[in-house]
Formats: structure tokens, sequence, C-alpha cells
């Protein structure tokens, strides 16, 4: 029998099974890799998907009444936005008056031009009313195309719940100049029809939603005579604010009995001190619509007389609580600024300098950097075209007088103003000392986070 070489036997196995380890240990860096790439890939669109909630941001959504006569349905048709819903529809009961304000933008949407000529005309006897919204894409200035997606969307609604294509009414928010891929929103029309609830008001706040990081909604209810009436708002908006008549979309239900000349009266006076007395970055969006719908399933009489004070004052009780948190969930927003202007010599020049105080990035940036500087403030009050004059000027941030006669306060003091700048709500109060004219607008700071996402709005 041959010798056997052990040693050489046992050398040749090693190398062997080393080349294997060696082949394995490759394999196995490849899968580690690919599932770390994986895991990153994961995390990368979780954390671009996932939007801090606003530090301003109401602690829950607020429990919203019934409204007889209103059911709402959502679902996500994937416009832009995945596992989210972004398309919502309300369908309203027979004999519901309807009123609007809109954007005044020279390139408003096809939606905004839509309701409005709808608005205009002869309602027909007892018919009801739908409206539908899509979120990811404004179907803004988009041409005729824009103009048949609006068509082929109402109609769709129209002949689904057997209204006149009249009484559809559709907004649109998102992006600007790309054509709005309606098929999707249309392809999911009869599940929408289908789902139609009156619990479902949440649901359509939350479809409404762009870069918006808590849906927003408000309530109130009155007496009526014989009976409860009940008032439930939402509305979405974060950037892009600067309203011109209305802002971003905002739609409130009522059960109240009320025509629709009065609805409209009661909408149209109440929005300069409410959803006009708000700006977030100065620019005015091309879809701002706000719809008030009344469907008269209350027990209440008409809406007249003193139940019409009560009705006028909770209605406009929720739209400046809907504008105030549209503000507060501005982009990147971490404080809340009130300005009040007093002493100004006309109701405009109150305006002018209320707005551009409320618009001055330097002012807002301050307010960021929770800085009292208050030259930034004499900045803008000089820049804003309103007669001022120096020495009657007095500039308070709160109820730290900072300055007045022409100059710093003499009870001024840097510490207690640096103090009151790091709370969350703030106010900046200017007096002209020129006459008894006013204005307060509310607005919010300019941080890093503003930029990052209109950087990365259309990604």
């Amino acid at each position: 029998m041959a010798k056997t070489d052990w040693k050489a036997e046992a050398k040749a196995l090693k190398k062997k099974l080393s080349k294997k380890v060696e082949k394995l240990t490759a394999q196995l860096e490849d899968v580690r890799a690919e599932v770390t790439g994986a895991a990153a890939s994961a995390v990368a669109a979780v954390t671009k998907a996932a939007k801090p909630v606003s530090p301003l941001a109401p602690a829950s959504f607020p429990t919203l009444p019934v409204i007889k006569g209103a059911t709402f349905a959502a679902i996500g048709a994937g416009i832009k936005y995945q596992n989210r819903k972004d398309v919502m529809l309300v369908h309203l009961a027979p004999g519901t008056s309807v009123a609007g304000v809109f954007t005044r933008s020279s390139t408003r949407s096809g939606c905004v031009r839509d309701c409005q000529t709808k608005l205009a005309m002869k309602v027909p006897a007892g018919a009801g009313a739908a409206i539908i919204v899509n979120s990811g894409n404004s179907n803004a200035f988009t041409g005729a195309v824009g103009d048949a997606a609006v068509a082929a969307v109402t109609g769709g609604v129209a002949e689904a719940l057997g209204l006149p294509a009249s009484r559809v009414f559709s907004s649109s928010t998102g992006v600007i100049g790309e054509p709005l891929p309606y098929e999707k929103i249309t392809a999911v029309i009869g599940q929408l029809a289908a789902d139609l609830t009156e619990e479902g008001i949440q649901m359509a706040a939350e479809a409404i939603m762009t870069t918006d990081t808590f849906p927003k909604g408000a309530c109130a209810v009155i007496e009526g005579e014989g009976g409860p009436i009940h008032i439930a708002g939402i509305a979405k908006g974060s950037g892009m604010i600067a309203p011109d008549m209305a802002t971003m979309l905002v739609y409130i239900f009522t059960d109240a009995k009320i025509s629709p000349a009065n609805l409209q009266k009661l909408l149209s006076r109440n929005v300069d001190d409410t959803f006009n007395a708000i700006t977030v970055d100065s620019d005015t969006s091309t879809s701002d619509t706000l719809l008030l719908c009344a469907t008269g399933q209350s027990p209440a009489a008409e809406v007249k007389g003193a139940t019409a004070k009560a009705f006028e004052a909770a209605l406009k009780t929720i739209m400046l609580d809907l504008a105030h948190q549209v503000v507060k969930d501005g982009e990147g927003a971490s404080k809340f600024v009130e300005v009040r202007v007093t002493g100004a010599a006309t109701a405009e020049d109150a305006a002018k300098v209320a707005k551009a105080i409320a618009d001055s990035p330097l002012v807002k940036t301050a307010v960021a950097g929770e800085d009292p500087n208050w030259g930034r403030v004499v900045m803008a009050v000089g820049k804003s075209g309103a007669l001022a004059e120096r020495d009657k000027l007095r500039i308070s941030f709160g109820n730290i007088l900072v300055a007045e006669k022409g100059w710093r306060s003499p009870k001024y003091s840097e510490e207690a103003a640096a103090a009151y700048m790091k709370g969350q709500e703030l106010v900046i109060a200017v007096d002209l000392g020129l006459g008894r004219a006013s204005r307060t607008v509310w607005t919010c700071d300019l941080t890093n986070r503003y930029i990052e996402i209109n950087a990365d709005y259309r990604s």
C-alpha cells in the first residue's frame, strides 16, 4: 500500500476550504451591502416622507359636529403622493345654498374660474351640490387641457351623484403648470360616491393637505329659533399664503336655513379680517378658494334677526380659527406673530404698515432667531408707503415699550425683550400716532425649514 502524504492532503484541503470561505465571504458582503443599501433607501424615503408636525399645531383634530345634509369621502388616487388619501368628495342635500370667495390672481386656476362661473348661474330648483378636491397638482396654468380636466372631473361627479354639472364645484392644489392626471380621479369617483358618510369630514381634511403638517378643523354650535345650528369647517394651507379675497382651500358647512344671497353677504364681509389678514410668505396662490355651504337641515327657523347676528359671530370665529391654524402651519414656522397697528391716518395706511412688517423677511428671520431687532420694524414702517412721523411712532414687543419719540425708549430693556422673543406666540405692536385707523395681521417666522421644503417641493 502506498504511503499517504497526510501533510500534503491537509495543505491542499486547507487551500480549497480557504477559497470557499473567501467566496462565501464575498457573497455575504454583497448581500450585506444590498440589505444595507435597501435599508438606507427605506430610511431615506421614510425620512423624506415624514414631515415634522409644526410645534404650533393643536393637540388634536377637533371633534366636528355632524352637518345634516352633508356627507364626505376620501380616497388615494396616486396623483402625486403614495400611500395616502389625495381626493375628497362632499355631497350636499337638495336645496343647499353655496357661497364663495376666490383668489383674484390673474393666473388663477381652471377650477377657480369654473367655480366662479357656476356660482353666478341660476340654481335649478331643489338642486343639491357637490365639491371634489384633489391635492398634489393644482391644475393651474395648464391651458385648455386644464379646462378639459375640470370638465371631466366635475362631469363624472355629476353623473355619479345625479346632479346638474353646474352644481359640482372643484378645487385642485399642488404643483403649478403640470397637467392634471384627471383619469386617476374619474377612476375613483364611483368608490368615493359609495363611501360617502356624515362622519367623514376629518378624512376630507387630511386628503386636501399638501405641505401641511396637520389637518385643520374648527366648529361652533349656536341656538337658533327652534333648535341648534351647527357649523364645521376644514382648511388646508401652509405655503404660498398671502390671500387676496380668500385663502388656500377652505370649506365650511352648516345646517342653517339661509338664502344664497344672505350666505354670500355674511361670507364676503368677514373675509377681510380673517383670511385676508394672514400671511406666511407674501405669495398669493393661483388656487385660493373658500366655499361656504348651508344645507338647511337644522330644525331651527331661517337665519335672521338676533339669530343672524349670533350666526355671523360664530362663522367669523371659525374663519379666524382656521386662518390662524394656516399660519401656525406655515412652512417651517416655529413662531406665531400678531402684528397690531393702531393710530394710522387711514385704514389703507394701517393695512400697508401691518403687511410691510408681517411680510418682511428681515423681521421674520429676526423673530426666528429670537432677536428683538426693533430696527427692522422701523425699516418696515418706513418702506410701507404709509404716512408715518418719526417722533410720533411707538413700537412695542408684547408689553415691552421698545421705541418712542423718535428713538429707543429710556425704559427699554434688551434682556427683557430677548426673553420675550423666546415665546411661541408674539405680538409686535406699532402705534403711528396719526389717527384712529387700525389693522391686525397674523404671520409666522421664516426659518431654514421653509427653504428646505420649497427647494424640494417638486421632487
